[in-house]
């Protein structure tokens, strides 16, 4: 039988000896993850307040405003009429007057590229009523409604080239 061996033995598994590995790590550091959200934080913050700023401050830019030309509209006759004339809007809408005694005239700004019109209607009892339109105090158009309910409308194309 051969003779018991004198050479130490390298431990086995089921010792208590704990490999260099086995140490176990630190717990990872928590400081970079709250430095992370803090400035997450503060970065959402401030852009908020930026966009509060930008939408409420007065130096926003703004639409720059739509050019318009005076025009004259006037219906002259006797009694009333309804009227609808184009005014200032960027939209270029309408305006209705109800039952105005003639005769009546405004002057109004209207959108270049919208076509200024007046329209005239009469009402149940009738007449007669003449409309006329100026762009720059020149005269454009004139047109005449007459009878029960008699209609009418001046119309013309606004140049765009010169305001």
């Amino acid at each position: 039988m051969p003779a018991p061996s004198t050479e130490p033995q390298p431990p086995d598994s089921s010792s208590d000896f704990t490999a260099p590995a086995d140490l176990g790590t630190p717990a990872p550091s928590r400081r970079p993850r709250r430095l992370l959200a803090a400035g997450t934080a503060l970065l959402v913050a401030g852009a908020a307040a930026y966009g509060i700023y930008a939408l409420t401050s007065e130096n926003t830019p703004t639409k720059a405003p739509v050019p318009t030309a005076a025009v004259t509209y006037a219906v002259t006759g006797t009694g009333t009429a309804d009227i609808t004339y184009l005014a200032t809007s960027e939209q270029g809408t309408a305006t209705t007057e109800k039952a105005i005694s003639l005769p009546w005239k405004k002057t109004v700004q209207v959108p270049l590229g919208k076509d200024p019109s007046v329209k005239v209607q009469l009402p149940q009892q009738g007449g007669e009523a003449t409309c006329t339109l100026a762009i720059r105090d020149q005269h454009k158009q004139r047109a005449t409604a007459s009878g029960a309910y008699g209609r009418t409308t001046c119309t013309t194309s606004l140049d765009t080239a010169r305001p």
